[in-house]
């Protein structure tokens, strides 16, 4: 047996015995066991937890409280027998964690495949994996009746946007998030949150990576990886953000851009370790410009300690460092520079000359959608 299958196959059997027997895990104080919720999102580049606790009045409120996230990078979307063993194995695995570790109900337990893995399904003639994964999934964790939402592409963008922004800011804001496997977002028209005018992308930060690298024919340098990159970025992902903003009309409707996914937490972490226990900072196009630059030509200088050099506050310090250090697990510094590219180019777009607009990255984008999900359900 080849070595990534058996890999795979060690993962699908181990993980969900070491996570089944997982010890039950203490939560920050005043957060009740009773109050917690789970969500699992099958992306294109892994699996997803996130646990929030929701409060009393959170059908109303839509507050909420990030608790835990954890992820596995699998690569679903690459349709092989390894990366599916590998998915479910996580996808089993983090179920486990999210039921015994932290003691959640599975009716609490909110498992989605995302758009970003059904477009690209869709695209490869690939749907079935998708049904054959929800299938194993639910005899690994012995709940035949478990739903698995395949979520389209309008109704993600309307859930992160309803669990990420404000309410005070929900009409004059336009939210991005850029996945693995496509960009999707959008904003409401009229004071309407079932009526989301959709921005979307066929283009993530895994697809942006894959493109460039089909391109590289054997020369493994940085310069050689930035010039297909570019290459890669000024073809048809640049001709669709074009039209897809043009398209939005949200230049004339929006004050702010939040941008959320990967790259955003990425770039946020690595760009103001000093504002690490924000779960949202402001940014400009020319500091995005400047940090883009800096990727390929300085990262050597972007490691945890030379970044959180100037931080005085010792506890401040050390949680910047950490950040940065699960970033870099994240993402190398190819993929940093593939999802910043596409970044740029998607506010490049928003960039007046006159009508200053406000950009922001959020941090915690992958709790939004499971949040807006659990508060449908609080109401039903």
């Amino acid at each position: 047996m080849n070595k990534p299958l058996l890999k795979a196959l060690y993962i699908f059997i181990f993980s969900g015995l070491s996570w089944g027997t997982y010890a039950q895990q203490s939560l920050p104080p005043k957060i009740k066991r009773n109050s917690l919720y789970a969500g699992i999102d099958v992306g294109s580049k892994g699996v997803k937890l996130s646990i929030i606790s929701m409060g009393k009045n959170a059908a109303s409120t839509g507050q909420f409280t990030a608790v835990k996230d954890s992820s596995v990078n699998t690569d679903f979307i690459s349709f092989t027998p390894a990366s599916f063993h590998e998915t479910l194995g996580a996808l089993t695995g983090l179920y486990n964690a999210a039921l015994t570790g932290y003691d959640i109900p599975a009716g609490r337990i909110f498992t989605v495949v995302s758009s970003g893995v059904k477009g690209q399904a869709e695209k490869e003639n690939k749907s079935d994996w998708i049904i054959k994964l929800s299938d194993s999934f639910r005899l690994a964790v012995n709940e035949p009746g478990r739903v698995v939402d395949v979520i389209d592409v309008t109704e993600e963008a309307r859930l992160s946007h309803l669990g990420i922004v404000p309410e005070v800011r929900r009409y004059n804001t336009f939210l991005i998030d850029i996945g693995s496997g496509n960009t999707k977002g959008g904003y409401f028209k009229d004071g309407n949150t079932s009526n989301m005018k959709l921005f979307n992308l066929s283009w993530g930060t895994k697809t942006i990576t894959n493109a460039t690298n089909k391109r590289i024919d054997g020369n493994e340098s940085i310069g050689n990886y930035e010039k297909q990159l570019a290459r890669v970025l000024a073809g048809d992902p640049e001709t669709e953000i074009i039209y897809a903003v043009n398209e939005s009309g949200a230049y004339n409707m929006n004050d702010n851009f939040a941008f959320s996914g990967g790259i955003s937490w990425s770039v946020a972490t690595l760009l103001y370790p000093e504002m690490a226990d924000n779960a949202v900072v402001p940014f400009t196009y020319k500091e995005l410009e400047d940090f883009n630059e800096r990727l390929t030509n300085l990262y050597n200088l972007m490691s945890p300690s030379i970044l959180t050099r100037d931080i005085k506050d010792e506890e401040l310090k050390q949680e910047a460092m950490t950040e940065i250090s699960r970033v870099q697990k994240v993402f190398d510094q190819k993929a940093l520079m593939a999802g910043t590219g596409l970044l740029l180019k998607i506010v490049r777009q928003f960039e007046g000359t006159l009508d200053k607009k406000k950009f922001f990255l959020v941090k915690n984008g992958q709790v939004g959608w499971i949040s807006a999900y659990v508060n449908q359900t609080l109401r039903k």
